[in-house]
């Protein structure tokens, strides 16, 4: 899937006093939107920085089993392929996952190991004894040259690229590289939309891949783009109002991008409207229900859950800043929204599709 520019998202804008713009035009063009700040953050996840003490981490012994806990050693260490690891995030790189250590898949964890790759195995003087340390740069092309094939052949070619998952690489810090630390460690992650690691359970292999969030997550908002998530009392883009398995509906097959939206449309209007209370929460509160499509390669993958949201798309592209959860009274860049005026006595209106621009009489 292609990532569109935020501010020029892939949709044909509704003019303001158009009556109805389909739900699918509205769906389309803010999850895209969504999707693109995901993938926009995934580009710089793996180059965000190394451990600046490369030696804690689980070792493994040749003869024996894997030991548990972080234990000092003159090394990267080892890790074999499924293994998970954990650490504890701070903002101070001094501290920043220095207590990185072996885990139960079972247990919360925010890197599964696909593989280990020792460049010292490679010829050339690139990576050899002093040579200069590679950068951030380099660093995402040994990422992208190692990290997804490896990734795709550890999930048996099942890795959904649109997923929830992301591959991860961790490398050496400076110092560890000027020790001779030449270990980059393969893996995957699962990222926020600023591309921060977030906590997982269990292997990534007994997963569905599906790009989901839990049904009342509220994704923060950063210069009219999803960031991360946040409590729905602080300003966000959009809330998580549903969960819609495909394979329910498409037992057999992979289904046209047609065919799901023809599905979904009134699927997510009805399991948004319970969500809220009511058949008229989406007009009364002037929100937009957008959901997304799950592609080909996706389907190969086993993805089949999407999610149906709310927001509020703005004119120019992008979300409206919301406050409060949509099932009660919420805030729109700040104002309480204003619901639209109801059809004169003796006059017959359409009902607007969910993200339609109201109607009003004589419009």
């Amino acid at each position: 899937m292609s990532t569109p520019d935020p501010a020029r998202p892939g949709r044909s804008k509704p003019r303001r006093n158009q009556r109805t713009v389909t739900a699918p035009v509205a769906r389309r063009g803010l999850a895209l939107i969504a999707i693109g700040a995901v993938a926009a953050a995934v580009v710089t996840l793996f180059v965000s920085g190394g451990f600046s003490q490369p030696e804690k981490i689980t070792t493994h012994a040749d003869s024996g089993p894997a030991t548990s806990g972080p234990v000092s050693a003159r090394s990267f260490g080892s890790a074999d392929p499924g293994t998970c690891l954990q650490w504890t995030p701070t903002d101070d790189p001094e501290t920043d996952r220095q207590d990185l250590a072996e885990v139960s898949c079972a247990e919360p964890h925010r890197f599964e190991v696909a593989q280990d790759v020792d460049l010292s195995a490679y010829p050339g003087i690139e990576f050899a004894p002093g040579s200069a340390y590679p950068g951030a740069l380099r660093f995402g092309q040994l990422r992208d040259e190692h990290c997804v094939g490896i990734v795709d052949d550890y999930l048996g070619t099942k890795f959904d690229p649109n997923g929830k998952f992301s591959v991860g690489l961790m490398f050496p810090s400076q110092s560890g590289w000027m020790a001779g630390e030449r270990t980059l460690r393969c893996g995957i992650q699962q990222s926020s939309n600023t591309g921060v690691p977030q906590e997982m359970t269990g292997s990534v292999l007994d997963q569905d891949q599906s790009n989901v969030w839990d049904v009342g997550t509220c994704i923060g908002i950063n210069q009219n783009v999803p960031a991360d998530p946040v409590d729905c009392n602080s300003p966000h883009a959009f809330e998580v109002a549903s969960i819609v398995d495909l394979q329910q509906q498409f037992p057999r097959g992979i289904p046209s991008e047609a065919d799901q939206d023809a599905y979904l449309e009134p699927t997510c209007t009805a399991t948004v409207n319970t969500y809220l209370g009511s058949d008229t929460a989406l007009r009364d509160k002037t929100l937009t229900l957008f959901w997304n499509t799950i592609d080909v390669t996706s389907w190969l993958a086993g993805s089949r859950q999407i999610t149906c949201s709310v927001g509020k798309e703005l004119d120019e592209g992008g979300f409206a800043t919301i406050t409060g959860s949509a099932k009660g009274d919420i805030l729109i860049n700040g104002q309480a929204p204003v619901p639209p005026p109801a059809a004169p006595d003796g006059r017959a209106l359409p009902t607007p599709l969910p993200g339609a621009a109201p109607i009003t009489p004589g419009g």
